[in-house]
Order: C-alpha cells, then sequence, then structure tokens
C-alpha cells in the first residue's frame, strides 16, 4: 500500500477535494462536462483509504453538492435570459432547453428529483432560477436532495476504499496499475466528451481554429480547401495532432527503457494475477475474432458491396488504410525492435511495438465507425463512436491476459491506428465524392455471421 499512501493527500486536502468535486458535479453547464461520478467515487475511495471518518466526508460532500446547486441558482435568478447570451451557455442553449421541458413538467419537484439525473442534474438549478423559484422552496428541495446524494454517491467508494484491499487479496507493488487503467480510462472519456462538443461548428476549438487560419495567411489555402465540401472536419484535425504527438512521446519513451517500462512491468503483473482458466477463453475467443482470418471475416461483406455498388473511390481509401497501416507495423517493429514479454512462445520470433494486432483493429473500426456516423445525425454520431471504443477496448485487454503484448505496446498501436484514420478521413473529406450508401445494418449482420465461421472452421492464428 506504500504506493496509495504516498499518493493519498491529507485528511483535509481530501475533504475539500470531495467539497470541490461535488461543487462542480451540480455547477452549471460545468456539471455536464465533468464526470463527477468516477471522481467523488475515487476521491471517496481514498477517504475510506485513510480511514476518515465517515461524518466528515458526508458534510464535504453535502456542503458542495449545495454549494453548487445555490450558485447555479442564483446566477439564472440573477441573470434571468440574459445568461443564455452569455458563454458558455450561449452555445449549449439546447441543454437549457431541455431543462426547461423538465422543469414544466415536474415544477418544484424537478430541483429534488433532477440531483438524482445526470444530463440535467447541472441544469436545473439555473433554470430554476430563471423561471424565477421561490428561493425558500429552491432551499428545501436543495437541502433535501443533498442529503440523500450524498450518502449515495459516496458510500459505495468510501466502503470500497476500505475493504478492497482485504477482500481482493490484491498483491502489494500492483496498486499503480489499477490507478493508471482509472485515470487512462477517465482522462479518455473527458477528452472524448469535450472534445466532441468543442469541434462542432459552436465550439471553441472550432472558433479558435477559424481565428488562427484569419491571422496566419499560410493557413488559409488548406482551410479553403477543406472546407469546399462541407464543414472543415477540425475533430479530425484534433484527432490527427493529438494521435500523433501521443505516439511519438510513446515512442521516445518505449525506446529510452531497457525492455518494459516499469508502468508495463506493473500492469502486467496485475493481469498475471487477474489470469484464470474463463479469461484465458474468453481472451483466445476474442483474438481469433481480430486475427487476420477475424479481419479479414469483418471486412468481407463490406468488400463485396463496395465492389458491386462500383464506389471505387471508397475501395481505394480502404485499401490505402490497410496498407498503410501494414507498413508502419512492419517498420515500427524493426526499427524499434523491442521483445514480447517472457513466455510468448508461439510468437517469440516477432517483436512487440506497435502493436500491429491492435494498429489494425483500430483502423478497422475506427474507418467503419467513420463511413457510418458520416450518415447519421449529429446527435447520433456520438454512440457510434462509444460503440466503436466498447469494441476495440476487450481486444486490447485479451492481449494483456494472454501475456502478448506490453501495455505501451497497445497505447503505440491503437494511436498508429488512430493517425492512419484520421490521415484516411481527411483525404476522404477533400474531395466531392458520389453518395455512398450503406445498408450498415445489414453488413454488420453478414460481419457477424462470417465470424461465426471464421471462428468454426478455420484455426487461430
Amino acid at each position: 500500500m506504500d504506493f496509495l499512501q504516498q499518493l493519498n493527500p491529507t485528511p483535509f486536502m481530501l475533504m475539500l477535494l470531495i467539497g470541490i468535486i461535488a461543487l462542480l458535479e451540480s455547477l452549471a453547464l460545468v456539471g455536464l462536462l465533468v464526470p463527477g461520478v468516477v471522481l467523488i467515487t475515487a476521491a471517496s475511495s481514498l477517504a475510506g483509504h485513510q480511514e476518515i471518518a465517515v461524518s466528515w466526508m458526508l458534510a464535504a460532500a453535502f456542503l458542495g453538492a449545495i454549494s453548487g446547486d445555490l450558485l447555479s441558482f442564483r446566477l439564472g435568478y440573477w441573470e434571468n435570459g440574459r445568461v443564455l447570451r452569455r458563454w458558455p451557455l450561449s452555445q449549449y442553449s439546447g441543454w437549457v432547453i431541455r431543462g426547461q421541458r423538465f422543469f414544466d413538467r415536474y415544477g418544484a419537484y424537478s430541483v429534488f428529483i433532477g440531483r438524482f439525473i445526470g444530463p440535467v442534474r447541472p441544469i436545473i438549478p439555473l433554470v430554476a432560477g430563471m423561471m424565477r423559484m421561490s428561493p425558500v422552496t429552491f432551499l428545501g428541495a436543495n437541502i433535501g436532495s443533498a442529503l440523500l446524494w450524498a450518502p449515495a454517491y459516496t458510500l459505495p467508494g468510501y466502503w470500497l476504499g476500505q475493504t478492497w484491499q482485504q477482500r481482493l487479496a490484491l498483491p502489494a507493488g500492483l496498486e499503480i496499475a489499477l490507478v493508471t487503467l482509472a485515470a487512462c480510462t477517465v482522462l479518455l472519456a473527458v477528452l472524448f466528451s469535450w472534445g466532441r462538443l468543442q469541434t462542432s461548428r459552436q465550439g471553441t476549438v472550432y472558433r479558435w481554429s477559424l481565428l488562427a487560419v484569419k491571422r496566419l495567411p499560410l493557413l488559409r489555402r488548406p482551410w479553403l480547401a477543406m472546407s469546399q465540401h462541407g464543414d472543415v472536419p477540425v475533430a479530425t484535425l484534433l484527432l490527427l495532432v493529438l494521435s500523433v504527438g501521443g505516439l511519438s512521446a510513446c515512442t521516445l519513451w518505449v525506446m529510452g527503457q531497457q525492455g518494459s517500462t516499469p508502468l508495463d512491468t506493473s500492469i502486467q503483473h496485475l493481469f498475471d494475477w487477474l489470469r484464470n482458466d474463463i479469461l484465458m477463453h474468453l481472451s483466445s475467443t476474442l483474438a481469433s475474432i481480430s486475427d487476420p482470418y477475424g479481419l479479414c471475416a469483418l471486412l468481407a461483406p463490406w468488400g463485396i458491396w463496395i465492389l458491386t455498388q462500383g464506389y471505387w473511390a471508397l475501395l481505394g481509401h480502404w485499401l490505402i488504410a490497410l496498407s498503410g497501416i501494414g507498413l508502419l507495423n512492419s517498420l515500427g517493429t524493426v526499427l524499434i525492435g523491442r521483445e514480447r514479454p517472457l513466455g510468448t512462445q508461439q510468437l517469440a520470433d516477432s517483436m512487440a511495438y506497435p502493436s500491429a494486432h491492435i494498429s489494425s483493429v483500430v483502423v478497422v473500426v475506427g474507418l467503419t465507425a467513420g463511413f457510418v456516423a458520416a450518415r447519421l445525425e449529429r446527435a447520433q454520431r456520438v454512440w457510434v463512436y462509444w460503440a466503436a471504443i466498447a469494441t476495440v477496448l476487450p481486444i486490447a485487454l485479451a492481449d494483456l491476459v494472454l501475456g502478448v503484448h506490453w501495455f505501451t505496446d497497445l497505447v503505440g498501436g491503437a494511436l498508429l491506428g488512430l493517425m492512419v484514420c484520421a490521415l484516411i478521413r481527411l483525404s476522404w473529406q477533400q474531395r466531392s465524392h458520389a453518395d455512398v450508401w450503406l445498408p450498415w445494418q445489414w453488413l454488420i449482420l453478414a460481419s457477424g455471421v462470417m465470424l461465426i465461421a471464421r471462428m468454426a472452421w478455420l484455426p487461430v492464428v
């Protein structure tokens, strides 16, 4: 437990942190962008681990929740309708409209009910103030809901922090792996949620990009070229910048180490401890789905449809993506020459970084998600991307269970795949194309049938 002891803040700072998280979770608009449930669970787990009195933790969460709602209420009460014309609420007026509908439906009870409903929790107090709700009535609903919210959201994490080491019998020294994986999950969720909002035409990143183009003449021609066939794909450009930067940093870190990094070793020890027959069987199944045979089975229905419909430009982009990721994987593994974890006999003659397996899966799943999402309304696209993430993540974890890759191999492979996805999407959006119709529901079903056939009749590579 030495790592957590060093990580833990003082009791006072921890109580202050819980209060601030509870406040931000309830603050107008901010609560939509902050993963408050994850953060307050993590903070309350630290409080339980330090054996801080539960009453102090509940009091900090209670006061923070009340304060956040009061600030939001006062903002709406004082500013009234003017608040919708001020940044950043001026960019997210749709959320306020949803909150107004919720308030119209439930009236004074909406303050109490809304505390426990994520999408409207940070909006209802603001709307209540705009609708001139009685401050006394609001305060009563605020206090009453906070009395229930504080224990409901903090006690599970607190009890986990008190008992997880004993109940799980976790070997010493693996805490860093759990903390790292949890931090990566939170960071990815924040970046994905924040980036999706900020790269739209009304988002801050889009407006900053447009301002930079106006001030830097060298950027005007590329910007105009990308804007000829619709909005400039700022989200794709941001993905390219982040993936290239992240891949460069990860590769330099790996090259600077002798073998595995300390993080790799810690995470591999964690998965060695978790490994059992069921997980091994499940991981082998996932590996068979995403090996070369599996990827061919996934792509076959899509390729047949593209060929029969004569979508030659789309076919060309797919071929460039698949051949490009294969070439980059070969170059990377040869130049870096990193060995796989010990005991991986079936792959002992191949190099580990970057993970060719994960980079190929990311390209196939990511490009499929990109082309499918382009056919949907903007509000529906997020679910396609979350489905893509949910598809790739178990496959990556399976590699750790099987012990065929280090953690940073998977990170480097995923970043390389995202870079190729971004480049292909940018190339596709540079030109106007004939309308591409993909019956994606039927194609996904056909891919599933092909995968079942592959698992039944072909050996695992």
